[in-house]
């Protein structure tokens, strides 16, 4: 495998932006750890943070490019800051950024990663979560699945919640518009996608019972099952944490290997 960063010129946030790649490195010996022989164009997997996190925070933390070795996925990793990849009611347009520029860069710098929806898959953990979501529902036609990992997947709900004791920590960025019914609301666009006859991605949804956005998760679960959608929903024992995170990305990646093994 390598590990690259990438230091290089968004036009849509007119400023320089930071995305860590790992990409799968085809080697003449047998070293499942280090790589192998892998078919190109590679799939390519958008892996997004959580709330304080950045484009490094997934390879600290986690083990996800020794899981990801013997897969010959590309993994996408870009900083998108505390944005929770939307545009902001101040320029920031993260949501324009992530959702239309990011896979243009990608597909530029590197040209051996798939342009084919059938391979593109997108996930995240907390925000990342929702916005791996909030690119499988606005826009199925581009994913082939999408997963979340203890997912902040009510941003209207939480927004209230966060509003009683941090007024304006997320509904300011939104310019105080009513996130229910929104674009930026998972039900909605979900809602939305189905009423329009278009074909949901695969999600995959997991959350530990003990996270403080469980009961978010449950009514999303329960919400999109309603509509028929190909969920795959798994929870445990566990919170908010990153030793759940680091061992809910190998079945992420388990579960996307088994997608693409079955054509």
């Amino acid at each position: 495998m390598a590990l690259i960063n990438v230091s290089c010129f968004s036009t849509v946030l007119h400023m320089s932006v930071n995305i860590r790649v790992i990409m799968p490195q085809n080697i003449d010996i047998v070293n499942p750890v280090n790589g192998g022989n892998f078919e190109k164009p590679y799939p390519v997997l958008y892996l997004l943070h959580g709330y304080n996190g950045d484009h490094t925070v997934w390879s600290r933390r986690t083990s996800v490019e020794r899981y990801a070795a013997d897969k010959g996925i590309v993994i996408v990793m870009p900083a998108a800051h505390n944005s929770w990849y939307s545009d902001d009611c101040i320029g920031f347009k993260y949501w324009t950024f992530v959702s239309e520029e990011l896979p243009r860069i990608i597909h530029d710098l590197f040209p051996q990663t798939t342009r084919d929806p059938a391979k593109t898959f997108a996930a995240g953990l907390s925000m990342g979560g929702y916005g791996a979501f909030k690119l499988g529902l606005a826009l199925p036609e581009k994913f082939r699945a999408v997963a979340s990992l203890s997912g902040a997947v009510d941003v209207a709900a939480l927004a209230r919640r966060l509003e009683k004791n941090n007024p304006g920590t997320l509904k300011s960025m939104y310019g105080g518009k009513e996130l229910k019914g929104s674009d930026e609301d998972l039900f909605a666009l979900a809602d939305k996608a189905v009423k329009e006859g278009k074909k949901l991605p695969k999600m995959y949804q997991w959350c530990g019972r003990q996270d403080f956005l469980y009961q978010d998760n449950l009514n999303l679960r329960d919400y999109l099952k309603g509509l028929g959608a190909d969920l795959t929903y798994e929870e445990g024992d566990g919170d908010h944490q990153w030793q759940y995170w680091d061992t809910g990305i190998e079945r992420v990646l388990n579960w996307i290997d088994d997608i693409l093994k079955n054509k």
